[in-house]
């Protein structure tokens, strides 16, 4: 927060629609809705009357006490009079002043906690009916670095170098090139399973073929060089019934690991600017208070 990748076009139509639920459903006080944009359509998921575990991170991403400011409204303050005591900045949040700092918030889930009899994690393949046990952010004046505070509070921090196992879908393989290029000029080892391993090398990439835990051989298997902690980064989108299972046995190798795992290649795309970051040296820390003056000068 602020978005990064939507227009301003399309937050002023999440504004308008959020304005236009809230006052069809008569809400005095907080609103929670969720929104989802595919091919420039905008869609609601669902609206609910009260508040959510957002309002925390929204206040301390734009400096503004929203439970306090809600709970002032609902016992008959208005708007107006919030502003001018202080409660609530002149403009709204779909004000951003340029060179706001960057928020991200990062879910913290629960598979370490679940384990199958034989001690094995869960699979931390996501789905939508997934609930975290816990959020954190990161903040900073860029998205790259914010998203690598995010994940160093999260447990899965980004090296600074290293090993990094590809092993994705042939949906995603066309999508994975560029970032796995850029992986290796910032000089991590690229290791990859034999599909994958082609098409990286059919483009030029260099990249060392593991074998998959259900393939024969005598060699190790990613598996053990997960377990081994010979990886530091995991990234692996599954198919198919095989690939499933295999998929299976190393996000749960990366999960006991404690290593970075991402399982989309949107998420890879957006963290390849973090690598660089975390590589360029160590991040600057500001109190949220800072952030919240800053901003609050650039808003006049």
């Amino acid at each position: 927060m602020p978005p990064i990748t939507l227009s301003a076009a399309q937050i002023e139509r999440v504004r308008s629609g959020t304005e236009l639920i809230a006052k069809g459903i008569g809400v005095i006080g907080l609103i929670n809705v969720q929104f989802a944009i595919a091919n420039d359509v905008l869609y609601v998921l669902e609206a609910n009357p009260r508040a959510s575990r957002t309002v925390p991170f929204v206040s301390k991403a734009l400096g503004i006490t929203l439970a306090k400011a809600a709970s002032l409204v609902m016992v008959g303050r208005t708007i107006a009079e919030l502003k001018a005591q202080g409660h609530l900045p002149k403009v709204d949040g779909t004000h951003i002043p340029a060179g706001s700092a960057i928020s991200v918030k990062e879910a913290v889930l629960p598979f370490k906690r679940f384990a199958t009899k034989d001690g094995r994690f869960v699979d931390s393949l996501l789905g939508p009916e997934m609930r975290s046990t816990g959020e954190v952010m990161g903040i900073d004046v860029d998205f790259p670095t914010a998203f690598a505070k995010s994940q160093a509070a999260a447990g899965s921090a980004l090296p600074t170098s290293g090993t990094i196992f590809i092993s994705v879908a042939d949906r995603d393989k066309p999508q994975v090139l560029l970032p796995v290029r850029r992986l290796q000029q910032l000089g991590y080892k690229i290791l990859a399973t034999e599909g994958t391993a082609s098409i990286l090398e059919r483009h030029g990439i260099a990249v060392e073929s593991v074998r998959k835990a259900s393939s024969p051989g005598l060699e190790p298997s990613i598996v053990d060089l997960i377990t081994d902690g010979k990886v530091d980064v995991v990234v692996n989108t599954p198919s198919g019934s095989s690939a499933r299972k295999d998929g299976y046995e190393i996000r749960a190798a990366t999960t006991a690991a404690d290593k970075a795992i991402f399982t989309t290649i949107a998420q890879l795309s957006a963290a390849i600017g973090s690598f660089e970051r975390v590589i360029a040296g160590p991040f600057e820390v500001r109190s949220l208070q800072e952030h919240a003056k800053d901003r609050a000068e650039k808003l006049g």
